[in-house]
């Protein structure tokens, strides 16, 4: 429940109630042994309310300390205090108060909605989480251009729009030097795998480390949208701030909607 719309509705219902005993305060001075009687008390309801409404407004507006209790129980004080002083010549609208128990109920009912609202996605997540938790140690096909290198063929993908009739994939080291390129011929519309061997144009064995890839397909002479995949190994899942986080092996850690495919 925003602080901003708690201010709103406990400033208007006192607003209101203010407006009210200004009214009764105002109207009965032709009564001048009611006057005498209730002076004192409307007085005292008149500065209640005015302190509510300017604590309320400003306190729940700055830092939204205050609670539904706590904006129930002065709502019905205010409520209160208004039909104690009100003129038996001019008593409350019904309307009115109806009007002013809606407008409490809603900011009541919102501020409700929202912390259940909240402890659901808090459960999903965590729910999530456990069941992500099954990943780990499987291999998973993802947006990413990173190969790592460590001694075992390594594999990597990329997602065609459409059939190809030739795909060369590149690799280059950390500083973005080529050291292998490989033709892999036609291929279907969807998703293309290759594998590397470690071995750069030369036939000489590359150093173990971090690798990227590009993908360059043509189809009748023109180009192709080829979006680079990677492969990786599951190494953990993490829950945090940014929602749920998978560390895969040689890319690194990504969004659990950034996988494409568990292999």
């Amino acid at each position: 429940m925003l602080p901003a719309l708690q201010a709103i509705g406990m400033v208007f219902s006192a607003i209101n109630a203010a407006t009210t005993l200004n009214k009764i305060v105002s109207g009965s001075g032709s009564d001048a042994t009611a006057t005498a009687t209730n002076s004192s008390t409307k007085g005292k309801a008149m500065n209640s309310i005015q302190d509510t409404a300017t604590a309320t407004g400003g306190g729940a507006a700055a830092s939204g300390a205050s609670s539904t209790n706590e904006m129930s129980d002065r709502f019905l004080k205010l409520l209160v205090t208004q039909m104690k002083n009100q003129d038996p010549l001019n008593p409350l609208d019904n309307a009115q108060v109806t009007s002013q128990l809606a407008q409490i109920n809603t900011v009541s009912g919102i501020e409700k909605l929202n912390s259940t609202m909240q402890n659901l996605s808090t459960s999903f997540m965590a729910g999530q989480s456990l069941q992500s938790a099954s990943l780990i140690g499987r291999s998973v096909l993802t947006d990413s251009n990173r190969l790592a290198w460590n001694g075992a063929t390594v594999t990597g993908a990329a997602e065609l729009a459409q059939p190809a009739d030739r795909m060369t994939v590149t690799i280059a080291d950390a500083a973005g030097n080529a050291v292998r390129t490989m033709e892999l011929g036609p291929q279907k519309a969807g998703t293309a795998q290759f594998q590397w061997d470690g071995l750069n144009d030369a036939g000489a064995r590359v150093a173990d480390g971090a690798y990227t890839f590009r993908i360059a397909a043509q189809r009748g002479g023109q180009p192709v949208t080829a979006t680079p995949l990677g492969i990786g190994r599951v190494a953990s899942v993490s829950f945090g701030n940014e929602g749920l986080r998978v560390d895969v092996d040689g890319i690194g850690a990504i969004q659990m909607f950034q996988i494409k495919r568990i292999l």
